[in-house]
């Protein structure tokens, strides 16, 4: 169902004003919340439901399209006749391989200036993608231009429950892992326990990355779910998001927090997310990943 009207006012987010909004939706709330900040402030709102990622019925309130992700050009007409220049990529969606796109007349006409990109990692497909729609006249926003007050602004312990020296750690190692994997363009989270990497995350995404965590945890403290931005990320396009699915499968994976990027990862429904982190003993902790707290440990050989 679409949000309500009350649901809306209770949301607290403030829109800049302007005209006609595009989202391309994929699954999750955050597009559903981006839709009912910028109804809220007064803009028109026109979806792109990306079909088996998004649901219509979230969306009844709003002019929408269904469109498979091969159809880029019935996407972008459709956005153009309603007026529409600024624009959101939001909500999860699972990348499917180039051959199974079937693109159209209009996204065989762009995917050439996306090129050997589309063969890359998400990051560098996704930059060049956001590159494609400014040559056609779009404007790309960042959902914080949407939604104020949607990332954690400042580092600090979110949580009544905070990080013990282990936890530390963990999150020191898993910081590290990310900025290898990262530079890679492979993803943005993984899991670490008492030292041990145990699940990173790639084509899968974040919930089945946590499942897989859950099965290979080991006795004693649980391990923590570290998520931030890859280096040199665009920050228009998925951006680091954890919301209450992600703590409750941080929490049936037995993991004891989660560490996120200030300032660079967004928070869905921050109230009910940091309620769900309090009822299952667990934390959340912001930080600046580049601080220097947060360096390497440098590891030497033991004289012989």
């Amino acid at each position: 169902m679409a949000l309500s009207a009350a649901t809306i006012a209770k949301l607290g987010y403030r829109a800049p004003l302007g005209g006609p909004l595009g989202i391309i939706a994929g699954g999750g709330l955050l597009p559903q919340r981006a839709a009912a900040s910028a109804q809220a402030a007064g803009r028109p709102v026109h979806v792109v439901v990306l079909e088996g990622f998004g649901n219509p019925a979230d969306y009844a309130a709003y002019p929408h399209i269904v469109c498979r992700m091969g159809a880029a050009g019935r996407m972008l007409d459709w956005l153009r006749a309603a007026g529409v220049r600024d624009l959101i990529l939001a909500g999860a969606v699972r990348r499917p391989s180039f051959l199974s796109l079937r693109p159209d007349a209009g996204a065989a006409r762009l995917l050439p200036r996306v090129g050997m990109k589309a063969f890359g990692g998400d990051d560098s497909l996704l930059v060049a993608v956001v590159q494609v729609l400014r040559e056609e006249g779009f404007n790309p926003l960042e959902a914080r231009q949407i939604m104020s007050e949607i990332l954690v602004d400042k580092p600090g312990v979110l949580t009544s429950v905070e990080p013990d020296e282990q936890a530390v750690l963990d999150i020191r190692r898993g910081l590290h892992v990310l900025r290898v994997i990262g530079a890679a363009d492979v993803g943005q989270g993984c899991v670490v326990q008492q030292g041990l990497v145990l699940a990173v995350e790639a084509i899968e995404g974040t919930d089945a990355m946590l499942a897989r965590a859950g099965t290979l945890q080991r006795e004693g403290p649980g391990g923590v779910f570290v998520k931030v931005m890859k280096p040199g990320q665009d920050r228009r396009v998925d951006l680091p998001t954890i919301g209450p699915d992600t703590v409750a499968a941080a929490a049936a994976a037995g993991l004891r927090g989660i560490a996120i990027q200030a300032d660079g990862t967004i928070v869905i429904d921050r109230p009910a997310t940091l309620a769900a982190v309090e009822a299952a003993g667990m934390f959340v902790l912001a930080l600046d990943p580049f601080a220097p707290e947060w360096a390497p440990i440098e590891h030497t050989e033991n004289p012989t």
